[in-house]
């Protein structure tokens, strides 16, 4: 990862005032040739980094210029590692980035981003399930977006058969261990799910992406379209108020509390059809009472009337013949 030692370079030149190759291939572990072609590479993309030869010479930054990175307070710096520690967990290549970025900090800053890095840990596993693998989708569309590279997809929607798309790729989201592809297409902006991409591959044509595109801001749009979706129907329904905390739970941000009394608790739940509240609510039996509205007490009824059909009671049995 290039771009990790250009910064932990920058940082290093910062902290020190003057570094030589030598030196800083031995902090960032690459070779003396490598720490000089970084050198070069930033002097000649105009960062005013320069060399200084004869005994006591080196590489220094120009009337001690600051990078971004290298103004970090000592919160921002424990933030960032809070944020990357996790990742490194699981990608070798981030623990190799902190590792050189950390060296690279003021000494003051060291041991609390040390210890951010470590103050975390995703585990993606639920008791007793599978741990969820990053797509290996991920990897080759991070480089697309990072390349700005058209990608040729071949994508499946739900219930649909598979069609080849070709789009711009912009961004990458993981939502609660689901993988999203922001893209742009002919047609706009579109979110495509990676476990429904069926085949995808780089293209050598250079992908377009707006100047003001953020990627944060189109993933909030593209929530609030989704959740705005997902509540087109509200049934209000009235249970146990002892059960409330686990209605609750199960259902999130889709469940308001409209009002409590005594030992009865009446809610409101959105869905995006009848059919999808009846179902979830089924299982609470006679717990639940659906008050309105009467399309989902309407398919509450036919669930109802399927499962006796399916499931009817034994007849009880007769009295023993002597």
């Amino acid at each position: 990862m290039r771009a990790d030692r250009l910064v932990a370079t920058l940082l290093l030149m910062q902290a020190r005032g003057r570094v030589t190759a030598a030196e800083l291939a031995d902090e960032l572990e690459v070779s003396t040739a490598t720490a000089r072609r970084d050198l070069e590479a930033l002097s000649a993309a105009g960062v005013p980094v320069y060399p200084q030869p004869g005994r006591g010479g080196g590489w220094s930054l120009v009337g001690g210029a600051r990078t971004d990175l290298s103004g970090l307070t000592a919160a921002e710096a424990q933030a960032l590692f809070l944020v990357a520690g996790p990742a490194a967990a699981v990608a070798p290549e981030v623990k190799s980035a902190l590792r050189k970025l950390v060296r690279a900090l003021p000494g003051t800053f060291r041991a609390d981003a040390q210890a951010a890095a470590q103050a975390v840990v995703v585990d993606t596993a639920a008791w007793g399930a599978d741990s969820r693998d990053r797509p290996a989708l991920v990897t080759l569309l991070q480089e697309a977006v990072v390349r700005q590279q058209r990608v040729q997809l071949t994508y499946a929607k739900r219930g649909a058969a598979a069609t080849e798309r070709v789009v711009d790729p912009w961004g990458l989201v993981d939502k609660d261990g689901i993988w999203y592809l922001v893209a742009g297409t002919p047609d706009g902006r579109r979110t495509f799910r990676l476990d429904r991409i069926e085949g995808a591959s780089l293209s050598n044509v250079k992908a377009s992406r707006p100047d003001d595109f953020e990627l944060a801001e189109a993933w909030e749009s593209i929530v609030t379209v989704v959740e705005r979706k997902r509540a087109e129907t509200k049934a209000v329904l009235v249970l146990p108020t002892r059960f409330l905390d686990i209605f609750q739970h199960q259902h999130g941000r889709h469940c308001t509390v409209v009002e409590t009394a005594g030992d009865q608790a009446r809610v409101e739940l959105t869905a995006p059809r009848p059919l999808d509240i009846a179902r979830n609510v089924a299982g609470w039996g006679g717990l639940v009472t659906v008050e309105s509205p009467a399309s989902v007490k309407e398919h509450l009824a036919a669930i109802g009337a399927e499962l006796v059909s399916r499931y009817p009671r034994a007849a009880p049995a007769g009295p023993a013949e002597s």
